[in-house]
């Protein structure tokens, strides 16, 4: 059951999807009324009716089975999702809205390759299996019998997802908004309506990254080398080498698999080597922020590389440990005797380059702005500022990272505070602006929807109209 539930935290409603054509859209209706199935009792010789899977809705190519309703329901409560939060209207309006995504993108030839689908379902299948443990285990959670039938149902399901999601932002990609369009949308909001902003923290902090010695990189990179040549002269598997030898944490019960593009967020020393290889080829040993790597190119797959890798770290010796404290204890109390500010001291002792020409100023990676909202903060950046007193610098805090595990000392500073309040036009600019922009959007899928609702085809079975739609399916 553990297992069960890990599963299905991770996949995002499987759904299966039936393509009909929209000739067949009105005696599909007329047909899955009185559809049953003859089915032989074993007790008895007589024979019982009993109703087959029956269609819910259709919306322009796509028909949505009841059977999807359901599935989708027992998804999304498994996953802790409460009966007071989604009902099945509001569930099957959601579909029907999918659907309708997917069709207009197919009529507008906002294409979905096929490859793309298959190298998502298999990043997706791949992470599964790192999951529960083994592909067996998952056929077994979904009924399959056979590896091709899973993948059969994951194409379609996020071949139907991703023409959404296009479609979705083709909607709305070229929406911008103005200035004054910010200023009305603020003005027009009552003022007891006005949001309230929680507590935003401002945050700078002062790094020591030690650094490992000449001979402990040597043993990386022979120990990588060694691994190299047992999978190119001895047939080695790649992905059991890193699964026994890597240490990220992120891939490495996947066999250090991972689906890249050039826009794929990882180091540029990294998305270097990865395209400068031929399938097939595995790198030679090569140093990015994390460590030592060697990288395998599995497949090419149009602007896709399927690759594996193997990253190793140097281990740092606790002498050097010791001292990158004892170098940030003696900044930190200069600070404090205003021989120097903090921002100075970041500029000239900080080893992360990406603060440091800051003043140390950490940026919020969900916006790239300054201000970190207490309330939704990164757990990791909490627990280590939650203790800091305004203006107060923190004791040296040791950090290791999640990928490869290094280690580092910081030390850190809550430069600025802004408490909860009613928003303020000039110092929440910004996220009024944000709130501005969504409305926008918002008004841009709405009229969207509704015409195109009235331009497709859309039928909803009579057992399923008693629903109250956000969007006017019956077309009244």
């Amino acid at each position: 059951m553990k297992n069960k539930n890990k599963i299905v935290a991770i996949v995002v409603m499987l759904l299966l999807v039936s393509p009909f054509t929209s000739q067949a859209m009105e005696a599909a209706f007329a047909m899955q009324e009185d559809v049953v199935e003859t089915v032989k009792d074993t007790t008895k010789t007589d024979f019982k009716r009993v109703k087959l899977d029956g269609v819910a809705a259709v919306v322009g190519d796509y028909v949505i089975l009841e059977s999807d309703i359901e599935k989708t329901l027992i998804d999304l409560r498994s996953q802790g999702v409460s009966e007071d939060d989604v009902n099945r209207c509001s569930l099957l309006g959601k579909l029907m809205e999918d659907r309708l995504y997917a069709h207009q993108a197919v009529q507008d030839s906002l294409l979905v390759a096929d490859d793309e689908v298959n190298a998502y379902s298999e990043r997706q299948i791949q992470g599964l299996i790192g999951q529960i443990g083994s592909m067996d285990k998952l056929l077994a959670f979904y009924k399959k019998e056979s590896q091709e039938a899973l993948r059969e149902d994951l194409f379609k399901i996020n071949k139907l997802r991703m023409l959404s999601e296009k479609m979705q932002q083709d909607i709305i990609t070229e929406i911008e908004i103005t200035p004054e369009e910010v200023r009305q949308f603020f003005k027009e909001i009552p003022k007891d309506q006005r949001p309230v902003f929680g507590t935003q923290l401002e945050i700078a902090q002062i790094v020591k990254q030690p650094k490992a010695s000449e001979e402990e990189k040597q043993k990386v990179i022979d120990k990588l080398l060694k691994i190299r040549s047992d999978v190119l002269e001895n047939g080695s598997s790649f992905k059991i080498k890193a699964i026994i030898s890597s240490e990220d944490e992120g891939s490495r019960s996947s066999g250090g698999f991972y689906s890249i593009t050039k826009e794929t967020g990882f180091v540029k020393e990294f998305k270097d080597v990865a395209f400068s290889l031929k399938e097939g080829e595995v790198s030679e040993p090569f140093e990015t922020t994390f460590g030592y790597h060697i990288i395998f190119l599995e497949k090419v797959r149009g602007v896709e590389r399927d690759i594996r890798h193997i990253l190793l770290t140097p281990k740092v010796s606790d002498e050097a440990l010791k001292a990158a404290r004892e170098e940030l204890e003696e900044i930190r109390q200069k600070i404090i005797d205003k021989e120097f500010t903090f921002a100075e001291a970041a500029l000239n002792f900080s080893d992360q380059k990406e603060t440091k020409f800051e003043g140390g100023q950490l940026r919020n990676p969900k916006d790239f702005g300054t201000k970190f909202e207490l309330t939704d903060m990164d757990s990791k950046v909490y627990n280590q500022i939650r203790n800091i007193k305004d203006n107060e610098i923190s004791n040296p805090i040791l950090e290791t990272e999640e990928r490869g595990g290094a280690q580092k000392y910081k030390i850190m500073k809550i430069t600025n505070r802004y408490d909860e309040h009613e928003a303020d036009f000039a110092q929440d600019y910004v996220k009024i602006q944000e709130l501005a922009l969504t409305q926008k959007k918002i008004e841009a899928i709405q009229k969207w929807m509704k015409k195109h609702i009235e331009d497709t085809y859309v039928s909803v079975n009579r057992d399923n109209q008693d629903c109250e739609f956000t969007n006017n399916w019956y077309k009244e």
